[in-house]
């Protein structure tokens, strides 16, 4: 294949395979891209969702296990300064150390607190200072009374009321609980429980990644746990004390979560607060560690997602010749019919799509050309034919006129003037049908056609058909309206109104204005209408046929909708009825006046 046929094929300016294979590498690639980008944002933030989770439930869990712990010791010390025989009466004591009752004190002392401390494996020394110099412990490190004058025994004695919770300065591996001694009101010594700080180790040992921190400070701001080999880039003790204060700003959130940059390198930052001690823990993950898997993947989505549009590229190409080839056939067919060439090689298109439905009519349109052009001769000699005809159609209706004209003479010489007003009334009113090609006539007309419809229709009830004629102004006479409105109204009225009745039975007309409107009212003193028969009449159920009078092939619904396809809506026409007493039918026409159009009669 050439490189410009090929170019042809493709290019959307040239060829309709152009643009479907445009239109299918434009939506491969956009659903590539889309669905990649979906899928690398959805997969860090998950990434980001799970290591966020781990952290805040090990948090969790580990704040929980070491309440239960410090629950645990507060207990212990609550066993200890209750117990007024083994500890507030040894402490209270005045025996001398290095003697035989201060022996006695100690082991008995001591081995209580054993008793307390044994299957305890998290508890490293159990201690009752005494303020009188009296020290009684069991476990590691040695103590004696030089404790008093540290600043952990004065923490103790300020905070020790219920419990208090202390790291010493430069002590790395012990937390100390610690717990007042009281009796008759007076602290009387501090009972002290040393946590073994391998378990704080292995409770808060919790790296979601290789250079993850993990900080644990306590209410004075000293640092109760921290991670294990800190990375070199890990932010200094200040920038993790001003960063507890910030989230301490917040309330106790648990599991707070916040993204910040600190020394130009992002963390996520979780923050706990325990309810227990009131310390604070911060996990600082750095996300470019975090993420650094989701880079790989990313890389990955990308080369498969340009193997994935390469092969759509391709079978868009393939698709796209394979759809169009029929559209090629049938252009060059078509080329030779425009040079005039009807006897071309057909290239049989047996698809059932559109473009073979298109051949399909093609060849059809071929045919129907040649038929066309054979066909010329016969056509000129139908054409003479129809002239002729319509000449002829054009001579009956002067026949007809001729006719009636001669019926009416003939009456009139015989002396029988009601054939001679019958007579007369059906030239007028079939001059006004056939002859007057108007769409427009005026009220006057309009009335003209009634009056001689009531002078025909008379004689089939043998008596007079009183018609009453209400003009308010006369000028309304000159209105113009659309053609055989009026005349199928007052038939209706009088074949379905006042025909039933025996005697009395009469017709109005009423023309009026309102509103600038033309007004004309049809009333009869018939037996009236329900409002389902006004239905029929006027609407009736979709898919019925309009009713029909007698004479004129129109009946009320036909003038209806005839008025409100010219003029809509509120023109028309409104019934109003009451069974057994009266029918008024409301015409309303929008009052035009002057010519409306150029109209021809018949003579």
């Amino acid at each position: 294949m050439k490189l410009s046929t090929l170019r042809r094929w493709v290019s959307p300016s040239l060829s309709i395979q152009g643009k479907i294979f445009l239109a299918f590498s434009l939506v491969a690639l956009l659903s590539i891209v889309s669905i990649s980008v979906i899928v690398y944002l959805n997969m860090r933030e998950t990434i980001k969702s799970n290591a966020v989770t781990s952290v805040s439930d090990s948090i969790r869990q580990a704040d929980e296990s070491l309440n239960i712990m410090l629950e645990e010791i507060d207990r212990l010390n609550t066993v200890v300064v209750t117990n007024k025989n083994t500890v507030i009466d040894t402490v209270l004591s005045p025996s001398e150390e290095i003697s035989y009752e201060w022996f006695q004190e100690q082991k008995r002392i001591e081995e209580f607190l054993s008793s307390l401390v044994a299957n305890k494996p998290y508890i490293a020394r159990i201690a009752v200072v005494g303020l009188n110099g009296k020290v009684f412990f069991t476990g590691g490190p040695w103590l004696d009374k030089s404790i008093l004058e540290t600043p952990m025994m004065d923490y103790m004695l300020r905070n020790g009321s219920r419990h208090a919770y202390l790291k010493q300065s430069g002590v790395t591996e012990t937390i100390t609980v610690g717990r007042e001694i009281r009796y008759d009101r007076q602290t009387i010594g501090v009972v002290m429980v040393d946590l073994n700080y391998d378990f704080i180790r292995k409770t808060y040992g919790v790296r979601p990644t290789a250079d993850s921190m993990l900080y644990v400070l306590d209410q004075q701001n000293e640092f109760v746990y921290r991670s294990d080999h800190t990375p070199s880039f890990a932010p200094s003790d200040q920038k993790i004390v001003d960063m507890k204060h910030k989230f301490a700003k917040l309330g106790k959130i648990e599991g707070d979560v916040k993204e910040k940059v600190i020394n130009g390198r992002s963390y996520i930052v979780v923050s706990r607060q325990s309810d227990h001690t009131g310390w604070t823990t911060l996990a600082l993950i750095p996300t470019d560690s975090l993420f650094s898997e989701s880079a790989r993947l990313l890389k990955l989505i990308i080369e498969a997602s340009a193997i994935v549009l390469l092969v759509v590229l391709i079978g868009s190409l393939q698709v796209s010749s394979r759809i169009t080839i029929n559209i090629r056939r049938l252009k060059s067919m078509m080329m030779l019919v425009k040079d005039g060439n009807l006897t071309f090689p057909k290239k049989e298109i047996r698809t059932k799509d559109e473009v073979g439905q298109l051949y399909h009519v093609f060849i059809g349109m071929v045919e129907e050309l040649k038929r066309s052009f054979e066909g010329i001769r016969i056509s000129e000699q139908e054409k003479r034919e129809a002239e002729l005809t319509a000449l002829q159609a054009q001579i009956r209706p002067h026949f007809l006129y001729n006719s009636l004209n001669t019926i009416k003479y003939l009456a009139k010489l015989n002396g029988t003037p009601n054939i001679e007003e019958v007579s007369g009334s059906l030239i007028d009113l079939m001059r006004g049908v056939l002859g007057n090609s108007n769409e427009y006539l005026t009220v006057r007309e309009e009335l003209d056609y009634v009056r001689s419809y009531i002078s025909i229709i008379k004689y089939k009830y043998m008596e007079p058909i009183i018609v009453h004629e209400e003009i308010e102004d006369p000028s309304l006479l000159d209105s113009r309206v659309l053609k055989l409105t009026l005349q199928p109204i007052v038939e209706n009225a009088v074949l379905h109104g006042i025909g039933s009745r025996d005697q009395g039975g009469f017709v109005t007309i009423r023309v009026y204005e309102d509103n600038r409107d033309l007004m004309i009212e049809v009333t009869d003193n018939g037996k009236g209408m329900t409002p389902e028969q006004m239905e029929q009449l006027l609407g009736g159920p979709a898919g019925t046929k309009p009713t029909s009078s007698r004479f004129s092939g129109m009946g009320v619904r036909n003038v209806h909708e005839r008025i409100v396809r010219s003029f809509e809506a509120p023109y028309g026409i409104r019934l109003y009825s009451e069974p057994g007493l009266y029918t008024k039918v409301e015409i309303r026409f929008p009052n035009l006046r002057g010519q409306m159009g150029a109209g021809q009669e018949v003579s």
